[in-house]
């Protein structure tokens, strides 16, 4: 099997050869930086896959504004009300030539892509997300109530640029899969109520999950923390899988997967026994592994690797993996 078809027959509950062999998000700077006083080569770090061994996923993150605004400070918002929305909109849901989808660089993803060597995926900025950005954490939260016209104003017009932006990158080629960046849970699970995703983002999922069906790309949610009293929700919403599945939160996939036994999942390998030595990491990986055999799960780290890995310690890591992405294949996934 290449790349991609070992991805579409483990996302299908089909039997498959071994596990893809991949880190879904970027590794952190500071891992890197620590990596590189342990030997790591100064290579870039877009060729750092490469170099590791990994099976290439390929991913494009698409923003819903432009660089020319003034990014603030981490946590704040660039608006505090639908007058200063109003104002940035002439950086809001731009779609030119080049812009945000980047012509050559969809062209070499398709490239990659139709070798069958690399999967390619892309992400939107959701409809808890984008609202957050634009008005930082904790204004965020209070807008449910004391905005309720301008959430669902972001949102009604973040769908209308994502359902052309979908269009524009399937210019190119068909994506694997893409992601919805929301992170709307936390270690002590959902930030909103089910009334409020019912009310301001189930509509806009809605108009935006069948569009993609029909272009015939999968879609998974990303939202760090504990997704647990969620899971129904984003399956209520058409959307197929789920990631990270962050195990320090609180998140255990054999109970999600016995109650949701058709979303298919990425992640959940604990980062947090990656720093402790290799009879921890094997027994992360013999946890993983009958739920690896089911398919619908491609395990991942659960999250980006910390910092506190050593590059020796990662290298271990690779090399259980590789040993168990094979003893996932060695009975064939449950029917289904």
């Amino acid at each position: 099997m290449n790349t991609r078809q070992r991805f579409h027959a483990i996302m299908d509950f089909q039997p498959f050869d071994r596990l893809p062999i991949l880190e879904w998000a970027s590794w952190w700077d500071k891992t890197v930086e620590r990596w590189r006083t342990e030997g790591l080569p100064n290579i870039a770090n877009s060729r750092l896959a490469t170099h590791f061994g990994l099976d290439e996923y390929l991913q494009d993150w698409i923003p819903p504004f432009d660089w020319a605004i003034p990014r603030p400070p981490h946590g704040s918002g660039y608006i505090s009300d639908e007058t200063g929305y109003q104002a940035i909109t002439p950086h809001l849901f731009q779609l030119t030539d080049i812009w945000p989808v980047n012509p050559d660089k969809w062209q070499r993803l398709a490239a990659r892509q139709a070798s069958g060597n690399a999967v390619v995926w892309f992400t939107l900025e959701g409809f808890f997300w984008l609202p957050r950005r634009l008005l930082g954490i904790e204004p965020h939260l209070y807008a449910f109530y004391d905005q309720p016209h301008l959430m669902h104003r972001i949102n009604a017009e973040n769908t209308a640029w994502m359902l052309k932006v979908i269009d524009r990158i399937c210019e190119f080629c068909t994506p694997d899969f893409m992601t919805f960046a929301e992170d709307l849970s936390y270690n002590n699970g959902p930030m909103l109520s089910h009334d409020l995703f019912n009310e301001f983002m189930l509509p806009y999922y809605q108009q935006i999950v069948p569009h993609l069906r029909r272009r015939g790309i999968r879609t998974i949610i990303d939202t760090d923390g504990d997704v647990t009293a969620a899971v129904g929700w984003f399956a209520d919403a058409g959307l197929e899988g789920i990631l990270p599945l962050e195990r320090q939160a609180g998140v255990d996939l054999a109970t999600i997967r016995r109650d949701f036994p058709q979303m298919r999942f990425i992640g959940h390998y604990d980062k947090m026994v990656m720093n402790r030595g290799e009879t921890a990491m094997r027994a992360e990986f013999e946890r993983l592994l009958p739920l690896a055999r089911q398919g619908g799960f491609l395990p991942s780290c659960d999250h980006q690797t910390p910092p506190g890995v050593s590059l020796s310690q990662y290298h271990d890591y690779l090399r259980l993996f590789r040993e168990y992405a094979f003893k996932a294949a060695a009975q064939e996934p449950n029917a289904r």
